[in-house]
C-alpha cells in the first residue's frame, strides 16, 4: 500500500506564461475645439528636456519645425479652427524680460492669465464707479488721500506743535473749468487730509485694547466699543459744526470730507495722552500730556477752521460779501465754541 507521496502520482501541469501581443495600430485621440490638437508625447521623461524661454517660438526660423515627438511643438499651440471660422485674435507677446518658461508654465497659457486677471480688475473697477460713485464722493477721497511721508512728518508736527506755524491759509491753482481747486494734501501742508486722521484712529482704538489687556480687562467687543464712541464723537462734533454754519449762514466751498478731517485731528493728541497711560507714567504727567494735547488741538482748530468760519472777503474763490460786526463777532464765538468743545471730546475718548 503506497503512502501519500508515492512516485507514482501525478505532477501538476507546466505553467504557462501569457504571451504579450500588440495592437497594430493606435487611433489617435480626438481633438476638441479651442483646445491642443491631440496628447502630449514624450519620448523620455518630460523634466529632463530643456525648458525653451517664452519667446521661443516667436523668434523661431520661418520655416523651422522641431522634431516629431518633442513636448514643445507649435502645432500644440494652435487652437482648432473649423472650416470657414474667423481666425482667432493674435495674442500680444509677452515682455521678454519675464520668463515663464523657468517655472514650467506655457507661455501662452500665462498670457492667457494676465489678460484673464486685466480684464477682471476693469470690471471690478466699473462695477465701484456705476455701484457706489454716486453714493461715495471718490475723487474728494482721493484727494484727501493724496499724501507723502513728507507731508504727514510735516503735518504730525504741527499738529502738536502749532505754535510757531505762520501761514495758515490753503493754496489753490485754477481748474480747466476756470474755478479755483485747492491743492491736494502733498503739495500743501495747510490742507486737510484724511489719511492721518483714520491711521490715528485705528491706533487709538489698538492702544485702548491693549491698555484693557494689560489690567487684565481685554474681550474682543472691546474693539467695537471704542470705535463706537471714537466714530460717535466724530459724527456729533461734525454735526454741532454743520449746525452752527447753517444758523449763522456760513457758506463756503469747504466739503463734508474736510470738516470730518478737522474733527478727525483731535485723535494724534488722544492716542499721544494714551500711550502715556499704557507706559504706567505718574497721574500728574498724564493730566500734563492731556492739558497739553488739548491746548494744542484747539488752537490748531482755531486756525485752521479760520477759512471756513471767517472767509476772506478778497477770496474770489469764497463768494463771501462784507461781514457786518456783529455778524463777525458770532461766528468768532462760535469758533472758539468749536475750539472749547475738544475738552469734552477728547475727555470722552481718553477714558479707558
Amino acid at each position: 500500500m503506497s503512502g501519500p507521496f508515492s512516485s507514482s502520482s501525478r505532477s501538476p501541469p507546466p505553467l504557462q506564461h501569457p504571451v504579450p501581443t500588440h495592437p497594430a495600430f493606435i487611433p489617435e485621440p480626438p481633438s476638441t475645439p479651442n483646445s491642443p490638437q491631440g496628447y502630449m508625447r514624450f519620448t523620455s521623461s518630460p523634466s529632463n528636456q530643456p525648458v525653451p524661454p517664452a519667446n521661443y517660438f516667436s523668434t523661431a526660423q520661418p520655416g523651422h519645425q522641431p522634431a516629431h515627438g518633442s513636448a514643445y511643438a507649435p502645432s500644440q499651440f494652435q487652437s482648432f479652427q473649423q472650416p470657414g471660422q474667423a481666425p482667432h485674435q493674435q495674442h500680444q507677446p509677452l515682455p521678454e524680460e519675464i520668463d515663464f518658461g523657468q517655472w514650467g508654465v506655457n507661455p501662452v497659457t500665462a498670457q492667457l492669465g494676465m489678460q484673464l486677471g486685466q480684464s477682471a480688475v476693469a470690471a471690478g473697477q466699473e462695477y465701484m464707479s456705476k455701484n457706489f460713485g454716486t453714493h461715495i464722493p471718490v475723487p474728494l477721497l482721493k484727494h484727501h488721500f493724496n499724501v507723502s511721508n513728507s507731508y504727514v512728518m510735516h503735518k504730525l508736527r504741527l499738529i502738536l506743535f502749532p505754535w510757531r506755524h505762520k501761514r495758515w491759509t490753503r493754496a489753490n491753482i485754477p481748474s480747466e473749468q476756470g474755478q479755483a481747486q485747492w491743492l491736494p494734501p502733498r503739495d500743501d501742508l495747510n490742507s486737510p487730509d484724511l489719511y492721518i486722521p483714520v491711521m490715528a484712529l485705528v491706533t487709538y482704538i489698538l492702544l485702548a485694547a491693549l491698555q484693557n489687556g494689560l489690567q487684565e480687562r481685554f474681550h474682543p467687543e472691546v474693539l467695537g466699543r471704542y470705535a463706537t464712541r471714537a466714530l460717535f464723537v466724530v459724527l456729533f462734533e461734525f454735526g454741532f459744526i454743520k449746525l452752527g454754519c447753517y444758523l449763522l449762514n456760513i457758506s463756503g466751498s469747504s466739503q463734508v470730507t474736510d470738516l470730518v478731517a478737522y474733527g478727525g485731528y483731535k485723535f494724534v493728541g488722544v492716542t499721544a495722552t494714551v500711550l502715556i497711560g499704557v507706559m504706567k507714567a505718574s497721574r500728574t504727567i498724564y493730566l500734563v500730556a492731556f492739558i497739553y494735547s488739548f491746548c494744542a488741538n484747539g488752537f490748531f482748530l482755531l486756525r485752521a477752521l479760520k477759512y471756513v468760519v471767517l472767509p476772506d472777503p478778497r477770496d474770489t474763490s469764497q463768494h463771501v460779501g462784507t461781514l457786518s460786526p456783529a455778524q463777525r463777532s458770532r461766528r468768532i464765538w462760535f469758533l472758539f465754541a468749536v475750539a472749547l468743545s475738544q475738552f469734552l471730546y477728547m475727555g470722552i475718548l481718553v477714558r479707558i
